[in-house]
């Protein structure tokens, strides 16, 4: 199905906002790199991605920003072309971190809890962004993006790696109801709303899904993008006051809606973590060959 034929989502999904998903990763922190990582987002995926993002330097100096780096994984990735006291693991979870802060891998990396749309950074401050297993949770994806923009030096390099959106029926209800899986219109259209150019999109998947993607990946496109070094420094797109803050004060309404909307997104995100397992048996049993890349 093309994206033109794509039925549209309708709002966003139930994890998709700064306080339900600083609770969800309050609990998925414990298990993220021992269940998350294995079947969704594996160290070669990781390092495909990273080949695209440009972090090769002769001096491995490169100033780099990794947002929603959780509890370090990909940041571990970015340490095989950057030295650590370069690099900057920013997540507004402080339990993901403490567990990215335990790792010996991870000794000399800076840490600082943040908005992945309010970038403590100074305009122009970095020469590399990446961001992987982020994007899904964030209210206005778009902000985001230009705040990567912002933050880069001119010729700089942006690189977000995330979801795809399902094309399956079944598969498709439960990624829009649980948090953001975007197509790939979505990603190139905000990526260029921002002012980024030579805009590069990779393709990822599990080795075991054997190129199933009609379910949807939660961890499926690479795209980069690079700042202009004529151009503005800051993004292109105009937008308002941010929409999400998760210091901002819950009303009434907020606190009786929250538990409900966090379980429902709960138990979406659950049959994320069943369909690898299926994913996989189908892909042993049926598909013989796995399609070339």
């Amino acid at each position: 199905m093309s994206a033109a034929t794509e039925p549209a989502r309708k709002g966003r999904g139930l994890i998709q906002h700064k306080r339900e998903a600083f609770w969800f990763y309050r609990f998925l922190s414990i298990v993220y790199d021992t269940i998350v990582n294995p079947f969704h987002w594996t160290v070669g995926m990781r390092d495909k991605s990273l080949a695209q993002a440009g972090l090769a330097s002769p001096g491995r100096n490169l100033v780099t920003v990794d947002v929603g780096g959780g509890t370090g994984f990909n940041t571990e990735g970015v340490l095989a072309y950057v030295d650590p006291q370069y690099v900057t693991l920013l997540d507004q979870s402080p339990h993901q971190m403490a567990k990215a802060k335990a790792k010996p891998a991870l000794q000399g990396v800076t840490f600082v809890e943040g908005d992945a749309e309010n970038l403590p950074f100074a305009t122009g401050y970095a020469d590399r962004y990446t961001s992987a297993g982020s994007i899904e949770y964030w209210p206005e994806p778009q902000r985001g993006i230009a705040e990567a923009y912002r933050v880069l030096k001119p010729g700089g390099k942006a690189t977000i790696i995330g979801p795809v959106r399902a094309t399956n029926w079944f598969s498709r209800f439960w990624c829009d109801l649980w948090m953001l899986f975007p197509m790939e219109s979505e990603y190139r259209k905000w990526y260029e709303a921002a002012g980024f150019y030579d805009i590069q999109v990779g393709y990822i998947g599990p080795e075991a899904y054997k190129g199933v993607r009609s379910h949807g990946l939660i961890m499926g496109l690479t795209i980069t993008g690079t700042k202009p070094m004529n151009g503005s420094m800051e993004p292109l797109c105009q937008l308002g006051p941010m929409e999400e803050d998760r210091d901002r004060a819950m009303t009434l309404v907020d606190r009786l809606l929250f538990l409900p909307k966090w379980i429902i997104g709960l138990i979406a995100g659950g049959y994320y973590f069943v369909l690898p397992f299926c994913v996989m048996l189908y892909a042993a049993l049926f598909i013989r060959r796995k399609p070339q890349a």
